[in-house]
């Protein structure tokens, strides 16, 4: 199993990193609190395939720096800075093995969120021709089905005035 990828809102950070250790879409991480409302997105990391999306969207070419954002779990106050530092961590330390959360900007949550409905087949077509999915049969049917989730979730998440996230499991 490679890495794995779940996008959900939040209403803060502390909101954002109740539970690390669990998965974000649909999962309700105390009794009697809302599942979070998220999309599972397998291997669809934000970096570089979401990103390539997001430069779709924005009508601008892919960069590393398209999608901003801020890892907030753990906490980067805490990683070790030293080899000796990283040497001594427990095996199952979130800083070597995740599970981490990225905290994604406004930018990327309104680009989603603004994008008008009659352009998402047209962003699925050109999306499942990425270099990233030429090695999966990318259908474009599946595609538009995330990319529907995506901007239903960044629509949510802007009317609420919250944050999206991605939750990492390695």
């Amino acid at each position: 199993m490679g890495v794995l990828y779940d996008y959900y809102r939040a209403a803060n950070r502390e909101a954002a990193t109740v539970r690390p250790d669990l998965g974000r879409a649909g999962v309700r991480v105390l009794p009697g609190q809302p599942s979070f409302d998220g999309v599972d997105a397998k291997f669809i990391d934000p970096g570089v395939i979401l990103g390539q999306l997001i430069g779709f969207i924005r009508g601008v070419p892919w960069s590393v720096d398209l999608v901003e954002m801020e890892e907030i779990y753990p906490p980067p106050e805490g990683a070790p800075t030293t080899e000796e530092e990283w040497d001594a961590m427990p095996e199952d330390s979130p800083y070597l093995d995740g599970p981490g959360i990225e905290e994604l900007s406004a930018s990327v949550r309104d680009a989603l969120a603004n994008v008008d409905d009659e352009r998402l087949p047209e962003l699925a077509r050109q999306w499942a021709e990425i270099e990233e999915f030429s090695t999966w049969s990318a259908d474009n049917g599946y595609l538009l089905s995330l990319i529907e989730a995506f901007v239903g979730l960044a629509r949510r998440a802007k009317e609420e005035d919250q944050l999206l996230y991605c939750w990492i499991c390695m």
